[in-house]
């Protein structure tokens, strides 16, 4: 199975001027744990998570106050949509992290999660 196959085809997208509530309030909304921040004029493209909006609460920091470019994971590692799902799982294990942006020669075309990998093989493991 591949990328293309679990992979979450809409995008939430934020800017790096959205605050963390205002980020955290979107993804808790459309039921996502990431979002892709988008900065024509700084880094591109990004990241920020669930995790990151939790370590920026955990430290003390204000969501009201606090930028969601301020905690943008920039060195993003992308997936493309013909990976198998073991390679973007493989992915995320060395790097640490539980989302991929998917990428095809026009651009992001989906994030894929851990969930949605275990989504895809819990059948196969099931049938045995």
């Amino acid at each position: 199975m591949l990328v293309r196959d679990a992979m979450t085809s809409i995008i939430l997208t934020v800017g790096p001027q959205h605050t963390l509530r205002e980020a955290a309030r979107l993804m808790s909304h459309h039921r996502v744990g990431a979002a892709m921040v988008l900065d024509p004029a700084g880094s591109g493209v990004g990241i920020i998570t669930e995790r990151d909006v939790l370590r920026s609460i955990g430290a003390g920091q204000d969501p009201d106050d606090e930028r969601a470019g301020a905690h943008t994971t920039t060195a993003v590692v992308f997936a493309a949509p013909t990976w198998t799902l073991l390679e973007a799982a493989s992915a995320m294990t060395a790097g640490g992290f539980r989302h991929l942006i998917v990428l095809d020669d026009d651009g992001p075309v989906g994030i894929v999660s851990v969930r949605d990998i275990v989504n895809c093989w819990t059948p196969v493991l099931a049938s045995r």
